[in-house]
């Protein structure tokens, strides 16, 4: 029988069972001795064999976290820093709702592909708002709590988020040296179906803003840039009057207001690409200039209360607008309109339609709404010149001013 070379550990009998250990090497280039137990031989000799195969494949962690207290970590040390404070809450959530209550109590070196699987499956048919005791937590008890189960499963695109943040994790537990393998990312997850989102028509972007103009709307220069320029929410919110230049014609669309754990964030826009100084149409310089004037007399009247924030659209006290106030008022607008009550969002899908329809092509409309797309193919920007952009949001702007 041959002896085991050194370093190669050795099995023996331990308690009701057997133990067994092998050297490794930490990620901190340690040489340390690593422990298994199980209740038979055979048992523990598998597991020995596969202790001697990671400990081949690189560095091994003599005592592997668990995965709640590597996430936690994770979401401090890696993803607050680089990411930003919207994206960071949002990966807090997916960890705090779905991943750590069904995984959080394994070990990152017992995670195992069949583990991430069930999980998967699980959330796709549980009833989130039984298992998050959503309907517990309200005053009066709607659902659920009555016995009367709602059946609020994870849509799609939930589960597939989920499963994102949990892949993200372990590739950085790879990267740490914590696991050999990503076991999330060998899980087939379905990709969510888009939704097709409904866009208004010419006619029906023209009452709207005209319903806004009749009505003395604080907002209606706010939605008329959205309808021109496609700006998402935030961007509209967190423009400031030091980037518009109305004599110029000129907007920069660089910031954006976001609500974070109940906080008003101002920040830069998400991607380099986004970032464009965009011209204004001719309807939009002078709503603008009409709203500066209206805003004057409101900072008047509110006298030393004025926030003086400096952003264009502001509260009457002069303070940031609340994202989730303004889509409540887009939606009341739209009603008092006459129209079909879309999703704030869908105004960039308008906006595209829009300049469609007055025969602008693709590559100016896609400048002009600064799709992501264009930051991959960066030599788009290079064959739209600005006078074509000028030129297609000033034919825009006739039609919606119905001129």
């Amino acid at each position: 029988m041959s002896r085991r070379a050194n370093g190669e550990g050795s099995i023996y009998p331990y308690r009701n069972g057997s133990t067994a250990h092998v050297w490794i090497v930490t990620p901190k280039g340690r040489r340390q001795r690593k422990t298994v137990h199980g209740k038979t031989r055979p048992e523990v000799h598998d597991k020995w064999l596969r202790l001697h195969e990671q400990g081949r494949r690189g560095p091994m962690v003599p005592v592997s976290p668990r995965l709640r207290d590597f996430l936690e970590r994770w979401l401090e040390e890696t993803v607050r820093p680089t990411l930003s404070p919207a994206t960071t809450s949002n990966y807090e959530m997916f960890s705090r709702l779905y991943i750590i209550p069904d995984l959080g109590d394994r070990k990152l070196d017992k995670l195992m592909v069949r583990d991430v699987q069930v999980w998967v499956n699980t959330l796709r048919v549980r009833c989130q708002c039984c298992f998050q005791g959503k309907d517990a937590a309200r005053p009066e008890p709607q659902c659920c709590t009555l016995g009367a189960c709602c059946h609020e499963v994870a849509s799609d695109w939930t589960v597939h988020q989920a499963w994102r943040v949990h892949r993200g994790a372990l590739t950085q537990a790879m990267r740490e040296e914590l696991v050999f393998r990503n076991v999330a990312a060998l899980v087939r997850v379905r990709m969510p179906r888009s939704k097709k989102m409904p866009v208004w028509t010419v006619d029906e972007a023209r009452r709207f803003l005209e319903s806004a103009r009749a009505d003395g709307d604080p907002m209606y220069a706010g939605y008329v840039l959205l309808l021109t320029l496609g700006l998402r929410r935030g961007e509209l919110l967190g423009l400031a009057w030091e980037d518009v230049d109305l004599e110029g014609g000129e907007a920069l669309i660089a910031w954006q207001v976001q609500r974070v754990d109940h906080q008003l964030l101002r920040r830069h826009t998400k991607t380099p690409s986004s970032d464009a100084p965009l011209p204004l149409p001719e309807i939009a310089v002078r709503a603008l200039e009409r709203h500066r004037v209206e805003e004057a007399r409101r900072r008047l009247a509110a006298g030393d209360m004025w926030g003086d924030c400096g952003l264009v659209f502001t509260t009457r006290l002069g303070d940031p607008v609340d994202p989730r106030n303004f889509h409540r008022d887009f939606k009341l607008r739209a009603a008092k309109a006459g129209v079909p009550v879309v999703p704030i969002h869908s105004t960039r899908r308008t906006c595209a339609s829009l300049l469609v329809a007055v025969d602008v092509h693709p590559r100016v409309a896609m400048a002009v709404l600064r799709h992501s797309r264009i930051a991959l193919t960066m030599e788009i920007y290079s064959q739209v010149s600005s006078d074509s952009t000028r030129d297609a949001l000033k034919r825009l702007g006739v039609e919606l001013s119905g001129s």
